[in-house]
């Protein structure tokens, strides 16, 4: 009977998501018929209620129309393929500052999880780093390895990492001090030595914890690696399509709209990937159900 459920769960979650996807699609059509055919937008005066021409938004298949459209005229690539290879740049530098930033953030909760003056000490500036503004960061960060003479993916993977090692630090230490106090009293009574306790007990125990942080991780490192693109001047990431499209999107606002559907594609793969990892690494009975 266990098994029935485990297999039809991954058919509820798609099914789920479909009817979602239909259900906003189909909204968001209505909202344009409802504005272009009566008055009732007009009670908004333009203040809470978009406007619902075709210069505001699009229909849904003209912005899926546009992906096989050549973004310029006389191109000849395709603006899908040319988001392709965008994400797929932008998803490289994503990924750096994502590897970095979970190493980071791993042994921060370890060194915090083995000293309770450590972690007093340096809670309060880990805690408030994340509540500086990503877009004062990123310039000084991008200006500092331009004087520093480092490539350009440097500052976009630090970036990256800066979003991503937080909340792998704090749901590590969580989860690296979850054990109960009876299996860590065992462990000493094996006479087991710190390191030991650390990889046999407490890594283990924090794996579901690491793990449901990751997913955070891996969509907050794309927004990152998106959002560094800009100051660095990168041209062959999503960043530099986004400010693009977005500095014509009275012209062309179905090509905005696109590019941010791809960049949303981009984050919910990366989360995928993590959650096929999980399921490789973790037996069914440790997974933290979402």
């Amino acid at each position: 009977m266990p098994e029935k459920v485990s297999q039809r769960r991954p058919l509820r979650v798609v099914s789920g998501v479909v009817v979602i996807l239909i259900s906003l699609l189909a909204a968001w059509e209505l909202y344009k018929i409802v504005g272009e055919q009566t008055t009732l937008l007009n009670f908004c005066k333009g203040k809470f209620c978009a406007r619902s021409d075709d210069r505001s938004m699009p229909h849904v298949w003209k912005i899926f129309q546009t992906l096989l459209e050549p973004p310029r005229r006389g191109g000849e690539e395709s603006l899908l393929s040319l988001l392709l290879a965008a994400a797929w740049f932008t998803w490289r530098e994503a990924l750096a500052g994502f590897l970095v930033g979970t190493l980071g953030g791993f042994f921060l909760a370890v060194a915090f999880s083995r000293s309770a003056l450590l972690e007093r000490g340096l809670m309060p500036f880990v805690v408030g780093s994340q509540t500086v503004p990503l877009l004062a960061i990123a310039p000084m960060v991008v200006i500092w390895s331009g004087q520093a003479g480092l490539p350009t993916i440097i500052p976009v993977a630090a970036i990256a990492a800066y979003l991503t090692f937080f909340p792998v630090t704090i749901n590590t230490l969580r989860g690296l001090r979850s054990p109960e106090a009876n299996a860590a009293e065992l462990m000493k009574s094996f006479a087991a030595s710190p390191r030991q306790t650390l990889w046999k007990l407490q890594v283990p125990a924090a794996l579901p914890y690491l793990f449901t942080a990751l997913r955070i991780a891996a969509a907050a490192s794309v927004v990152g690696a998106i959002v560094a693109e800009l100051p660095t001047g990168i041209q062959d990431g999503l960043g530099r399509i986004l400010l693009t499209f977005n500095q014509y999107f009275i012209t062309g606002p179905e090509r905005l709209f696109a590019s941010v559907v791809g960049s949303a594609l981009l984050g919910i793969v990366f989360v995928s990937l993590v959650a096929i990892l999980e399921k490789v690494v973790l037996p069914p009975k440790r997974r933290v159900v979402v």
